[in-house]
């Protein structure tokens, strides 16, 4: 050990110099990236101009407009992508909220090919809007604007499927339809034919149609025969 002018050794003295040299390198660097984050934040809040809130109808959709002085401006256009284009297309790019509904994904979609940034809410979690005391459309379209202006994240934003994802989706779902359709009507032959003292033979859904035709009386076939035509059109469809 090597002892310095002052008695202290000079492995403590070195210790202590890279210490500071280190507490210096480290706060130093963390107190400019806050204060540089927090300016950040304010001109990024800043840059928040007009937001619109939309409450979506199935015939008319209702807006309401929050310009950069707090001004409210309210109206209402048709829920079509006519309607959309004319009141958006010449619009400059703003911010938008709207519900989670039947028509939001074909309309954030468009909205969106319009250049705007469209947020579309999760109103089952945003309880202000879904629960309120208040509702009618032009305070839902109000509430949606003030809270997209304020902080989008209240809103809880989901991401929606495309339009070509959802059209997709549709072809699966209607097929679904179809089978349930045709187990309904096989199973409403069945029932109806019993009354009668007739009972079909067990069959495919494929062939039912015509193996029921080919043994059915010839008053139950006339009532039953419509029922059966369409069954025999629906399996089709299903096969296709």
């Amino acid at each position: 050990m090597v002892i310095g002018n002052y008695g202290v050794p000079v492995d403590d003295v070195a210790d202590n110099r890279d210490e500071q040299v280190y507490r210096s390198e480290r706060l130093l660097p963390m107190k400019n990236l806050t204060q540089h984050h927090i300016a950040e934040v304010s001109r990024r809040s800043s840059k928040v101009g007009m937001t619109i809130g939309i409450d979506l109808g199935d015939v008319w959709s209702h807006y309401c407009t929050l310009n950069e002085d707090g001004e409210v401006g309210r109206g209402r256009f048709r829920t079509s992508p006519s309607g959309v284009e004319k009141w958006f297309t010449d619009l400059p790019p703003v911010r938008i909220a709207m519900e989670a509904g039947t028509h939001s994904i074909w309309i954030s979609d468009q909205l969106q090919e319009l250049g705007q940034e469209v947020i579309v809410a999760n109103v089952r979690e945003l309880r202000a809007v879904s629960h309120s005391d208040r509702k009618s459309d032009q305070v839902d379209a109000e509430k949606l604007a003030r809270y997209a202006r304020l902080d989008p994240k209240i809103l809880r934003p989901i991401a929606h499927r495309t339009v070509a994802q959802q059209e997709a989706l549709t072809v699966i779902r209607a097929r679904n339809l179809i089978v349930r359709l045709r187990t309904a009507a096989v199973n409403a032959v069945r029932r109806l034919a019993k009354p009668c003292g007739d009972r079909l033979p067990a069959s495919s859904t494929l062939c039912f149609a015509k193996r029921c035709m080919a043994v059915l009386p010839p008053g139950l076939a006339q009532a039953l025969g419509p029922v059966l035509e369409q069954t025999a059109e629906m399996t089709k469809k299903i096969k296709h």
